[in-house]
């Protein structure tokens, strides 16, 4: 029987990295992203190396059509795993930023995860598998502007849905990575000069660590020790000095 995964910003990154890591696994990849020509070039590579079939699917997911076009993909197929990835930033404080970026951003990183996993999750429970991976971020532990509180949403909603599905066969995950090295900031013009290498986390590595978390059933996966660390400390803190710390990181950014 074939296994299919669907990831969402499958073309660059944490996302491109969850569609070889499942093809590895001989999941067959439906692949959603914006850019047509990337999608089917990461399609045909992953076909050719693994030897898995692939879709692919061309949606905007800021737009409601391009939502409702992965929606109605999942309700009528079978799809056994679904990575929630795609995402951006935005590189300007609330009070000057323009309104049509954080719509979009609250779409995508909220919306979106929310209406697939809507449509995944009553069909994963009926055959009794699946496994939903939602992309978040530590920044969801502090307060750090729109990109923060969409995360914040994404990583409850998981552990709640976690809890929800508990005994089912189906897994619900949240990973919360820190700083990683793929295209995110440059398209975000974000600079990031200022942070140490020790810092950055190589998305493949993070990859294989969410993938073995939600198989042995944990809520939330914090790839690296050193976020490991910078949780815990964070949970620890008063609340005003934690938002000092989320709003210093995002100064540096711009």
């Amino acid at each position: 029987m074939s296994k299919w995964a669907l990831v969402t910003g499958a073309t660059a990154g944490i996302g491109e990295s969850f569609t070889r890591l499942l093809a590895q696994e001989r999941y067959n990849i439906v692949l959603v992203a914006r850019d047509e020509n990337r999608l089917h070039e990461r399609a045909a590579a992953l076909r050719t190396k693994y030897g898995v079939e692939t879709e692919v699917i061309v949606a905007d997911l800021s737009t409601d059509s391009g939502t409702s076009r992965v929606e109605i993909y999942i309700a009528e197929k079978e799809i056994e795993v679904l990575i929630n990835n795609a995402g951006f930033g935005i590189n300007k404080a609330f009070s000057v930023s323009k309104l049509a970026d954080e719509e979009a951003l609250l779409d995508v990183l909220v919306r979106v995860p929310m209406r697939l996993m809507h449509v995944a999750i009553p069909k994963m429970v009926a055959s009794k598998r699946g496994v939903i991976i939602n992309v978040s971020s530590v920044a969801s532990f502090i307060a750090g502007g729109t990109y923060s509180a969409s995360k914040s949403y994404l990583t409850v909603l998981s552990e709640s849905l976690h809890t929800e599905v508990s005994g089912s066969g189906v897994m619900v995950s949240a990973l919360c990575p820190g700083f990683t090295r793929t295209e995110f900031h440059q398209r975000g013009r974000m600079k990031m000069g200022q942070l140490p290498q020790f810092m950055w986390l190589n998305a493949d590595e993070l990859v294989a660590k969410s993938w073995k978390d939600a198989l042995v059933g944990k809520a939330v996966s914090i790839p690296g020790w050193q976020y490991k660390v910078l949780v815990g400390v964070l949970n620890l803190l008063p609340r005003r000095v934690v938002r000092n710390v989320g709003m210093g990181l995002r100064k540096k950014q711009r």
